[in-house]
């Protein structure tokens, strides 16, 4: 790639010979060693980005409006920067003054784009204090940030420390079983994991630990005491803890295995076993099975009804959504999603048989479930099997795949729709449950009295949920209305869920009303 410049105040090499800058000012003094940027790798990382987005993303990117974007995005860093194009021309100013002009490469050459963001960064580098000064991270943060502005909100970039912290959510890490918080030079322990290294070796909450494999943790941050902890599964770790009852530390020998967080809590009350799913982590479908069967074994027989709680919940792994609810379906549909890539394109059915034997189900929603709880949840209430009790849930009806860059960061893209097994897009939308219980603080009578009151008319405003297209967004607002979204923590939903469980027929008439009547499409 040639590079022509304006006759400004100087011209620089840059890189070698694949770039002449044109210097609008000079270069900020060598007083101490900028961070190196280095350019041929930099061109890799923005060439996956680009070439992933443009090739998953859920509608058509075209990738030089997408490069473009993320150059500017480098504004972010120093709000000087400006990057134009003018018909084949992409020029870098600063403060209004030429700094570079570049060949534009062809709309589509994923590469030729890369390169340029590359060698824009570089010559920004070369004329920028602010971004001369920054590590290589902040600028890939920059770009990448600019690039996905345009997109959607649920489509982000995480670099590499916070995509090592997401990809532990999702998959697990290797480690000993602890959270913490640093506390006067020491490692508080905030949660011990159950049936973790850390659980089996006796640390509890509130103890302290101050060395690990004999190095002195004071002076390190959170991130290098994990990084210490942390480690192969099988490998082995001394640390040193001192208890807040014990007369002095002691060392406490651990091997290393591999953690899954929990997600899932469960406690039988009266028969009914009460299960709440915080999110959908690739360990949470075994731990709902799990906790069905040992209901099972400790009462001899199936619980007399379950109550799965996915208020709050955000979401997670749709493949995990999707098994939660296989768990409760005898078969039929569960989920489909629409994406532009063939592989985005997917349709789900129940495989696995009903756990719960057919016994009641009730489903506890809110304003914040989310994404891979929503599929659980429209999957239960449109084939029949469950009775949702709560708000309207978020209706975040998207799904995001996530792109691994060279640099170890990410990109969580939207690649496809969900659409419920009767035919309605979630996003935008949700799911509305048979029982509203928005503004309700008391012991639910008058969310039962209202959901008599509506019986009549509840089918008409269900099938005008499921009939709504995802383009009708003024409509499905208005629809939303019905049972407006609310963040709820409260008893109410639990003894609500128990009343209908006592009450076969109340539970069976508000089954009875969230059947679908009409199959939407979208």
């Amino acid at each position: 790639m040639r590079v022509s410049w304006a006759p400004v105040s100087c011209a620089i090499a840059v890189a070698g010979s694949l770039m002449l800058a044109a210097c609008a000012r000079p270069a900020p003094a060598p007083e101490a060693a900028a961070p190196v940027f280095p350019r041929p790798s930099a061109a890799e990382v923005f060439s996956t980005g680009y070439g992933g987005i443009a090739e998953r993303y859920i509608d058509t990117v075209a990738v030089d409006a997408l490069a473009l974007e993320g150059m500017r995005g480098l504004g972010a860093i120093d709000p000087s920067l400006t990057v134009e194009r003018a018909g084949n021309i992409v020029t870098l100013a600063t403060a209004g003054e030429t700094i570079a002009r570049f060949p534009a490469p062809e709309a589509g050459d994923v590469y030729g784009w890369s390169a340029l963001t590359a060698a824009v960064s570089a010559a920004g580098r070369a004329t920028s204090e602010e971004l001369a000064t920054v590590p290589p991270e902040k600028v890939y943060e920059a770009v990448f940030d600019g690039a996905l502005s345009n997109l959607d909100v649920f489509s982000r970039y995480a670099g590499a420390e916070e995509a090592e912290r997401n990809r532990a959510r999702r998959e697990g890490f290797d480690g000993i079983g602890i959270t913490f918080r640093l506390t006067d030079g020491t490692a508080r322990i905030t949660r011990v994991i159950g049936n973790s290294p850390a659980h089996q070796a006796g640390l509890k909450p509130g103890d302290r630990i101050t060395h690990v494999d004999g190095q002195l943790i004071a002076a390190l941050t959170t991130r290098g005491i994990s990084r210490l902890l942390r480690g192969p599964a099988g490998s082995r770790v001394n640390i040193t803890v001192l208890g807040d009852d014990a007369p002095a530390p002691r060392d406490v020998d651990l091997e290393r295995s591999h953690i899954v967080l929990p997600t899932v809590s469960a406690r039988l009350d009266g028969g009914i076993l009460f299960l709440t799913v915080d999110g959908f982590n690739q360990e949470t479908a075994q731990s709902v099975a799990d906790a069905i069967t040992g209901a099972r074994a400790d009462l001899g027989a199936p619980p007399r009804g379950i109550v799965l709680d996915l208020r709050g919940n955000p979401g997670g792994l749709l493949k995990q959504a999707v098994r939660v609810a296989d768990l409760f379906l005898p078969g039929g549909d569960i989920v489909t999603t629409r994406g532009r890539h063939p592989d985005s394109i997917q349709h789900y059915r129940a495989s696995i048989g009903d756990m719960a034997d057919g016994r009641p189900l009730v489903v506890l929603v809110d304003g914040k479930s989310a994404s891979a709880a929503e599929i659980v949840v429209a999957a239960l209430q449109d084939s029949g099997r469950g009775v949702v009790i709560g708000t309207n849930s978020f209706g975040k009806g998207t799904v995001q795949t996530v792109l691994r860059l060279p640099n170890e960061g990410e990109i969580t893209l939207t690649w496809s729709r969900l659409v419920a097994p009767s035919g309605y897009a979630l996003h935008g939308l949700g799911v509305l449950p048979a029982i509203c219980t928005s503004g309700t603080h008391d012991d639910g009578d008058r969310a039962i009295a209202a959901f008599l009151e509506r019986r009549f008319d509840a089918p008409a405003t269900l099938a005008a949920w499921r009939e709504t297209g995802r383009d009708q967004s003024e409509a499905r607002r208005i629809l939303r209305l019905a049972c407006p979204a609310e963040r709820r923590d409260e008893a109410v939903e639990t003894a609500l869920a128990r009343r209908l469980i006592d009450d076969r027929a109340l539970y069976r008439r508000a089954l009875n009303m969230t059947a679908p009547t009409v199959a939407a499409t979208d």
